[in-house]
Formats: C-alpha cells, structure tokens, sequence
C-alpha cells in the first residue's frame, strides 16, 4: 500500500507540488525539504523517520 504525501508541510503550510521535493514518514506525515532538516530528519508528530518520497513524473500525452 502507498503512502498518501499531503499537499503541504505540516509545520510552515508551504504548499508542495507533486514533482517537488518532499519528505514522508510512515504515518503519512508530509515535510518540506526546510523544515525536514530542521528536525534532524525525525517527525515531530509520531517520532518516525522522515524519508524522501519518490518524484511523480508528469507524463504528456
């Protein structure tokens, strides 16, 4: 089953396009790459470990 990134960090509300960089914990919490460094890459909410989620690729058709 795939996680589900929200559409903004949870900590400064930055809104985060899907072929942006982001980070994930398990718990489907969704950082910026900002505010991810500033905890030392662990969620503040669950204490998980924040990981980059993979980029989704626009695909013209």
């Amino acid at each position: 089953m795939a996680l589900e990134m929200r559409a903004s960090c949870e900590l400064c509300e930055k809104q985060i396009e899907m072929d942006q960089e982001a980070y994930i914990c398990s718990y489907e919490c969704t950082f910026c790459p900002t505010c991810t460094a500033g905890q030392n890459g662990i969620c503040p909410n669950c204490g998980g470990e924040l990981v980059k989620r993979p980029k989704r690729i626009k695909i013209n058709r």
